[in-house]
């Protein structure tokens, strides 16, 4: 099955366990070979470069990948739940629900962050510190995988169809 990937920014990887542990993690980078546990206790890990600098099991996506975008990390976990992050802290910036199940990852275009259910809804927010629904649309078939974005143009795949949605 698929899994999430990790995304890159200030100097850490943002890292969702996806299927096993049900966390996000935020690991500033060590040497080559170094290895840390995540469940050791800090002073264990604290000779070490490698660090795990913030981690949180609240809305941890199993399939979406995170999304960076400037100082925050959105996320949309499997059953619907919508939240972002500050990228230095960890501390939660805000968490709605905006319901649908979750395959596909946000993206984020213009300062809007957007996210497409299995249903076929898409929900634009505003980018930023307030959670703030710019609009929702909805197709008849369901967003498996994550769209791409070239331009001004999205390209969206459907359970059946291939779609190129442009300004």
């Amino acid at each position: 099955s698929a899994g999430a990937r990790p995304v890159v920014g200030h100097g850490m990887i943002f890292v969702p366990t996806g299927w096993s542990n049900g966390e996000i993690l935020a690991i500033q980078p060590g040497k080559a070979g170094e290895v840390i546990d995540a469940n050791a206790d800090s002073a264990v890990n604290a000779k070490r470069q490698l660090q795990v600098v913030w981690k949180t099991k609240r809305n941890a996506p199993k399939k979406p990948s995170l999304l960076l975008a400037g100082d925050l990390v959105y996320a949309i976990d499997d059953g619907g739940v919508a939240s972002c992050l500050d990228a230095r802290s960890g501390a939660e910036v805000w968490r709605e629900r905006i319901g649908g199940g979750y395959s596909a990852s946000p993206v984020s275009a213009e300062g809007r962050i957007y996210f497409f259910s299995e249903e076929g809804k898409t929900t634009a927010i505003e980018g930023g510190r307030q959670f703030k629904v710019l609009t929702e649309n909805k197709l008849d078939d369901g967003f498996m995988a994550s769209p791409a974005i070239s331009g001004k143009a999205f390209f969206l795949r459907t359970r059946a169809n291939l779609y190129r949605i442009e300004k």
